[in-house]
Formats: C-alpha cells, sequence, structure tokens
C-alpha cells in the first residue's frame, strides 16, 4: 500500500468516529453526516490517489499542506461540503411542499431528550449562524480562529454567534410553570390546551 492509503486507513480506524461526529453537528442527521465524511475523504484523498502527492514527497499526507494533518483537511472538507450542499438546495426547499412543522421540541426531562432538543434548536439556525456555532462552541475556536476558517470577517462572525444564541436561547428556555415544575417553553400540556391557555 503506498503512503496515502496507509494514511487514510490509520484515519478512518482512530478518527472516523469523531469525525463523524463533527459531521453530525454540522448536519444533526447520523446518515447525512457519514456522507459528508465519505465525500470529505474522497475530496481530500483523490489527488493523492493520483499520485501528486508522493512526488512530492512533503511533509503530512497533503501536498498542499505545510506540516498540518490530514484530519485537520478533512475536518474543513467537511464542513465546505455542509455549506455547499445548503446553498445548492436552499431554493429548492422553499418548493417543497410542507405538510406540518416542527416548531415544537421536547422538554428537557433527560439527558437523551436534552440532546435531541439541542439537535432539533440547531436545526433551525441558518447555516453559517450553524457553522459559527459549531466551530466556536464544539471546535473551541477563538472568534478570530473561526472568521478565518470561514473567511468571514470577526465582527460578521460575532453577529452569527449572537443570532444563533438568542434563537437557542428561546428554543431551549426552560421555564417554570407555577408549580415548581420545570417546563419547556415550547411545550403545552393537556390540560393547558383544555383550558384554552
Amino acid at each position: 500500500m503506498s503512503r496515502w492509503e496507509d494514511e487514510l486507513a490509520e484515519l478512518a480506524r482512530a478518527r472516523g468516529r469523531a469525525l463523524v461526529g463533527y459531521a453530525y453537528v454540522l448536519c444533526g442527521d447520523q446518515r447525512l453526516a457519514e456522507d459528508l465524511v465519505q465525500d470529505a475523504l474522497v475530496k481530500v484523498f483523490a489527488r493523492l490517489r493520483r499520485g501528486s502527492g508522493e512526488a512530492r514527497g512533503g511533509a503530512g499526507v497533503h501536498p498542499l499542506d505545510g506540516g498540518g494533518t490530514s484530519e485537520a483537511y478533512v475536518r474543513r472538507a467537511i464542513l465546505t461540503l455542509f455549506l455547499d450542499e445548503h446553498r445548492r438546495t436552499k431554493r429548492w426547499a422553499a418548493a417543497r411542499p410542507l405538510v406540518a412543522s416542527d416548531d415544537r421540541v421536547r422538554g428537557a426531562a433527560s439527558g437523551a431528550t436534552a440532546r435531541a432538543d439541542v439537535a432539533a434548536a440547531l436545526g433551525r439556525l441558518a447555516p453559517r449562524e450553524r457553522a459559527c456555532v459549531v466551530l466556536r462552541y464544539f471546535e473551541d475556536l477563538t472568534v478570530p480562529q473561526v472568521a478565518d476558517a470561514l473567511g468571514l470577517a470577526q465582527g460578521t462572525v460575532k453577529r452569527y454567534l449572537a443570532d444563533a444564541t438568542a434563537t437557542l436561547r428561546d428554543v431551549l428556555r426552560v421555564a417554570d410553570d407555577g408549580t415548581g415544575h420545570a417546563t419547556s417553553s415550547t411545550t403545552t400540556t393537556t390540560a393547558g390546551r383544555r383550558a384554552g391557555r
């Protein structure tokens, strides 16, 4: 096996789950996350398959890198593919007939529902806002690093983060219903529906 094949096999074995987790936080769908990782691996390693990387013999696996890791290239490719896919399908999503709207998310009764609530709340964000939130809080990058990664101004990143935080705060807000029980702000009780509240 060539050097790039060894690097690809090791990356998929050692960091495959982490890469799928990163893609899942971006897109919110397990199958789409797996597809994003696979497409990103193909995108990053396709150039090496044609032989351009081994001829150069430089540091790292990618012929364009300056000593970085192939995982960093794959993560960047995942982010780029996610944003590109959203741009391509954005106008078709408006034409799709919508039968029902998923405006309500479940209350935070347990860790499992809290995770589902966060995934649903992230799904309500615009792609750039979601990318900023993931890079800032999931990847723990600073605002200048997020701005550099997305090719945006720092002020734009701050604005996206502020808007996303406000949206997430509204969606994930837990309010006290007066009985001492915490309920999600988007959850309506059956008794409340009957009473017209």
